[in-house]
């Protein structure tokens, strides 16, 4: 598989050169376009050529797609729990499931893994459940041999992986070993409807615009989603499935091993959270936050902030909302004095309900808002403060 030049056809015009992002062609002495070892394959230079001259030819597997059908979630467990983030990627796979119609599969693996037939409630029509004590401690090399062994032999079309840190570090190894594309942090995942591609949305060039990325030469189409950004569906106790637990399994000595696991207790996590309280720059000063807080405590909720206020040092970075942060999905987000930059926005695509307050009428968090409010957002917590004081 690589970028091939005809020599007869190429007329030496360097328009490929400045198609390419990668640096990848140059021209030779005799005056020809050639490949270097930058090449990422990724076929501008094809579109580019004017005369024909350049091909991306491929080794053979795209014979083979048709073969791959199913969409599968990696279900990540962390001490016999399954992570929230399996629901939310369930709900998301249901959907992408029921337009191809084919079958979705929870692929989960662990030691004493408590309730899988939870995932089953959440939408999977099946669990392949790998539950052996080899298991117990998640580790990169171990559970992506396993996996990367199950899609050589069933062969799903779509993997989903939660992009924890463990999912970020699993998923390129099993993407490199069966040799597909993975894209990363996705915000929007859908079929296409005409060429049935899985369409997958995620921010780009530091955040500055949404790029839609397709795989179709290579299966499966593997993408991360970041925990909160997928709403979960309802749990549906009377949903049936089948669980496959798996016998025998074959765990590969590596290099390490792991003997324990520390886990460090760092406070609430704004994720956990149904009301969200956002203070962005129109907050004004540090000392204002006082109010942020407040509210949110009045509100039974916690308090978050976009990311200028955390290079500003008004809060600590686990209240930090956004694509450099955490995503969040709270049943209500109050969102005072923030512009909505689009890595803010990448972050609050599963809030349920966006009470946006902004001083700015063409504020870009207004294009997101369920209900919007041009004022002064300080003003505007201290009267709800007090409203909500009075009733105390």
């Amino acid at each position: 598989m690589g970028i091939k030049i005809d020599r007869d056809l190429c007329i030496g015009c360097g328009t490929c050169l400045g198609a390419c992002g990668s640096g990848a062609l140059e021209l030779s002495g005799d005056g020809y376009a050639v490949v270097n070892d930058n090449c990422v394959m990724c076929g501008m230079c094809v579109d580019a050529c004017p005369v024909g001259a350049i091909t991306l030819e491929k080794d053979g597997g795209e014979s083979d797609i048709s073969a791959y059908h199913g969409v599968w979630v990696f279900a990540q467990q962390t001490e016999g729990k399954i992570l929230p983030v399996a629901y939310e990627l369930l709900g998301k796979g249901r959907e992408l499931a029921d337009a191809l119609g084919v079958t979705l599969t929870a692929v989960c693996f662990g030691s004493n893994v408590q309730q899988p037939e939870k995932l089953i409630h959440a939408g999977a029509d099946k669990v392949i459940l790998a539950d052996d004590p080899k298991l117990g401690f998640a580790m990169d090399l171990p559970y992506a041999d396993l996996l990367t062994k199950l899609i050589r032999e069933r062969k799903p079309e779509i993997v989903l992986y939660g992009a924890t840190a463990f999912g970020r570090s699993m998923a390129p190894r099993v993407a490199a070993t069966v040799k597909t594309g993975l894209t990363a942090d996705c915000t929007i995942l859908e079929i296409d409807g005409e060429t049935k591609l899985l369409r997958q949305t995620r921010p780009a060039f530091g955040g500055n615009l949404m790029a839609t990325i397709i795989c179709p030469n290579t299966r499966p189409q593997m993408a991360t989603v970041r925990p909160g950004v997928m709403p979960a569906l309802e749990p549906d106790t009377s949903r049936t499935g089948e669980i496959e637990r798996l016998t025998g399994v074959e765990i590969p000595d590596t290099a390490v091993t792991l003997l324990n696991t520390i886990t460090e207790i760092t406070g609430d996590n704004i994720t956990d959270y149904d009301i969200l309280v956002v203070g962005g720059k129109g907050v004004g000063a540090k000392k204002n936050m006082k109010y942020v807080k407040r509210l949110a405590e009045l509100l039974g909720g916690n308090y978050g902030v976009s990311r200028p206020l955390i290079d500003a040092g008004w809060a600590e970075y686990k209240h930090q909302v956004g694509q450099t942060g955490c995503s969040v999905a709270p049943k209500l987000l109050l969102s005072l004095g923030v512009s909505g930059a689009i890595q803010h926005l990448a972050g609050i695509g599963g809030a349920q309900t966006i009470i946006a307050v902004n001083t700015d009428p063409d504020a870009p968090i207004f294009n997101v808002a369920h209900y919007a409010v041009v004022g002064d957002c300080i003003e505007f917590m201290q009267e709800m403060i007090a409203k909500l004081e009075a009733k105390q």
